[in-house]
């Protein structure tokens, strides 16, 4: 793929110029969505050591940068300021001054100390978008508690109801709240800039790890209000309809989304079981979802005599939806349909050479998303940004 700035097609959000406060995960993988749309992202870092995860993340192959921070900061250039200095400070401000968009992610109150916070810059820039990702919210109870995946994960119930019944409690096995409030926040401030170049005005985006993950619970809270029992772990099924899940075959698992009646008769008949679909015990949704025990031991015992590609073929000629589990070599080095739509993308870093990365999932026909910077060194673009750096009328 292309690095060069210079020989990328304009993105869709190309002239937004957005200050990045933010480390670790959730507020980089909010402003690389933006930056993969095409905003100038500048990324502002504490001279000393930087984002945290360039350090703190495990190493790279030949320079300092981990992986982790190599994932998260492509398509952004890096400004070194100590804004605990009064220096630097003004520097900032005077970037403020042709900015659209700041997003931090520190402890409420921070920013304020600082001098950075919403107040102080809009005064500067009034139709600044000021965008905030924090544990828990700028208010509340728990506004002052540190803003960690795993805790935000636990304390929103996503844990409650991830693995096997009567297993121990595990998380997600990717970082939902993290994640799931860096999306949040690139919708907030889109609909904020929108706004903004509308009517002049800025505006603060809020959101959180925990308000995020609480977000996601959208067939849980419905079980809950409905039924008034509490959601249990379910392990792959789902808590709305039967058999949607992993089954065992003979080699493996296939996963099965038969999630209606209609596929469900289509499965029975692919399994050469036409007797489930009259059982009384199956003959609808609810009746499978009450007895889905039963229906499991059912099934894997016709599934048992094949292989999981096997039988991945034989449901899909069916018009079963169906799928193997596959690990991440199998994913991101084996899997054609990752190779036909570009899933993994290569780019050129100054001291790690080809890095691949995963590619934005994004499609736009005429801006299309594109990668057009490596991850920047530490302060590499200081110079380059802050010469330019021109109040606009």
């Amino acid at each position: 793929m292309d690095t060069d700035h210079g020989g990328a097609p304009e993105g869709a959000l190309t002239g937004m110029r957005v200050l990045d406060l933010t480390q670790v995960m959730a507020g980089p993988f909010c402003t690389m969505v933006l930056a993969d749309l095409g905003a100038d992202v500048v990324k502002v870092e504490n001279p000393d050591a930087g984002d945290q995860t360039r350090r703190s993340w495990g190493r790279s192959g030949r320079g300092e940068d981990s992986r982790a921070f190599l994932a998260l900061n492509r398509n952004k250039r890096s400004v070194a300021l100590d804004l605990k200095s009064p220096e630097g400070l003004a520097e900032f401000h005077r970037l403020v001054a042709t900015a659209d968009v700041v997003v931090e992610n520190w402890r409420p109150g921070v920013a304020a100390r600082l001098g950075v916070d919403y107040d102080t810059l809009a005064v500067i820039r009034p139709s600044l978008v000021y965008a905030s990702i924090s544990g828990f919210g700028q208010t509340g109870p728990y506004a002052d508690r540190p803003g960690y995946d795993l805790i935000a994960q636990a304390m929103t119930g996503v844990m409650s109801i991830t693995g096997e019944p009567g297993g121990r409690p595990v998380k997600s096995g990717i970082p939902v709240a993290d994640l799931g409030s860096g999306l949040f926040c690139a919708v907030g401030i889109l609909a904020a800039w929108a706004s903004s170049r509308r009517t002049g005005r800025g505006q603060r985006v809020e959101t959180s790890l925990f308000e995020s993950a609480l977000a996601l619970a959208v067939w849980e809270s419905t079980e809950f209000w409905e039924t008034g029992r509490v959601p249990a772990k379910l392990g792959s099924a789902n808590r709305m309809s039967a058999p949607y899940q992993a089954l065992a075959t003979r080699d493996g698992h296939v996963t099965v989304g038969a999630n209606n009646d209609r596929l469900w008769r289509r499965l029975c008949a692919a399994l050469e079981l036409p007797e489930l679909p009259a059982d009384p015990r199956f003959a609808t949704n609810p009746q499978r979802m009450r007895h889905r025990e039963e229906l499991v031991q059912l099934l894997e015992q016709r599934l048992a005599q094949r292989g999981t590609a096997e039988w991945v073929e034989l449901l899909l000629a069916a018009g079963v939806p169906a799928g193997p589990i596959q690990d991440y070599r199998q994913v991101l080095e084996e899997d054609p349909h990752v190779k036909a739509r570009g899933l993994v993308q290569h780019l050129h870093h100054p001291v790690e050479g080809t890095v691949p990365v995963l590619a934005s999932p994004l499609r736009l026909s005429g801006t299309p998303t594109s990668i057009r910077r490596p991850p920047p060194l530490l302060g590499q673009h200081t110079d380059e940004v802050l010469q330019r750096a021109v109040v606009e009328p």
